[in-house]
C-alpha cells in the first residue's frame, strides 16, 4: 500500500545549484531523491515546497515523496536517508501524511529570513550565510519602510522578470526588521512571512530596505515602489547567500502522525 510522507529539510545551499533538478549542477532534489532511493530502495520523485535558487540555504524547506514498500514508521525513514546525505543537507524530521498532500498548494504560509551583517569588518567563518555591509545602516528607517508593505498588495515591482504568475497579488502576514548585537557590529534580521512569494520577492525587498538604511530613499520611498508596480523602481537585489527558508506552514489535519523532534 503506497504511504507519503512529507521532510522538513534544512541545507547550506552554498556549493548547490538550487532546489530543482539541473543538468549541469548537483541539487538538492536530486541529493534527496538518490540518498532516499539508497536508504528505501524505491526510486521516487521528490516534491518540495518551493524552488530555492542557488546558494539560498533552508531551515524548513518541506519535500513530499510517495514509497510503496516502506514497512517502518516515520521517525526511522528520517535517519535512514540522513546516512546517505552529504553534511551539508540534513532531514530534520519526517511525517505520514494524507497522500492527497501537495507541499505547494496545501502550504498556508511560507516565512523567509534575510541576514544582513552590518560591521566594519567581515565574519569570514559565516560569510556563507549573510550579506555583509560595513557602512552602518539606519535601523529604525528600515522598520518604518517594512510596515508599508505588510497587508494584501500587488508586488509586481518586486519580481524579478522570467517567471511569470497568474497573479502577482500577495499578503505579506509579517515583515519584520530585528537587530542582533553580534561580532563587532549588528546582524539585521529581516523576516517575511506570506501566503506566496514571487521570483526573487524576498532578495528585492530586502535590497530596497537597504537602500532606506543606507539613506538613498526615505521610508516612505517603499510604498512608492510598492505603488509603481515597476522593477526598475527597486532595481537592488540582495545576494542569495544570505537568505534562508525558515518555515512552511501547513494544516495539522493533513498529517497522520506526530513530529520527530
Amino acid at each position: 500500500m503506497p504511504r507519503k510522507f512529507a521532510i522538513t529539510v534544512a541545507y547550506d545551499g552554498t556549493d548547490f545549484g538550487g532546489w530543482q533538478y539541473q543538468t549541469n549542477a548537483i541539487t538538492i532534489q536530486q541529493s534527496l531523491t538518490e540518498a532516499i532511493a539508497k536508504a528505501t530502495t524505491e526510486r521516487t520523485h521528490v516534491n518540495g515546497s518551493g524552488r530555492t535558487d542557488s546558494g539560498v540555504h533552508a531551515q524548513g524547506q518541506v519535500a513530499a515523496f510517495v514509497l510503496q514498500n516502506w514497512k517502518h514508521d516515520s521517525s526511522k525513514l528520517a535517519l535512514a536517508i540522513n546516512r546517505y546525505l552529504p553534511e551539508s543537507i540534513v532531514v530534520r524530521h519526517c511525517r505520514e501524511v494524507v497522500l492527497p498532500f501537495d507541499p505547494i498548494r496545501d502550504a498556508r504560509s511560507k516565512r523567509y529570513r534575510y541576514t544582513i551583517r552590518n560591521s566594519k569588518v567581515s565574519d569570514v567563518m559565516n560569510h556563507r550565510f549573510h550579506w555583509w555591509l560595513p557602512k552602518k545602516l539606519d535601523h529604525d528607517a528600515m522598520r518604518a519602510a517594512a510596515k508599508f508593505l505588510v497587508g494584501t498588495h500587488d508586488f509586481k515591482g518586486f519580481e524579478t522578470p522570467g517567471s511569470p504568475r497568474l497573479t502577482t497579488t500577495r499578503t505579506v502576514y509579517a515583515l519584520e526588521v530585528t537587530t542582533i548585537p553580534t561580532m563587532d557590529g549588528v546582524d539585521i534580521w529581516i523576516d517575511v512571512e506570506a501566503d506566496g512569494f514571487l521570483y526573487n520577492m524576498v532578495r528585492n525587498i530586502v535590497g530596497t530596505l537597504r537602500d532606506v538604511g543606507a539613506d538613498r530613499f526615505g521610508p516612505r520611498w517603499m510604498l512608492s515602489a510598492l505603488e509603481s508596480r515597476e522593477r526598475k523602481q527597486t532595481d537592488l537585489t540582495a545576494p542569495a547567500r544570505g537568505l534562508c527558508l525558515m518555515q512552511v506552514n501547513y494544516l495539522e489535519s493533513l498529517f497522520l502522525d506526530s513530529i520527530l523532534q
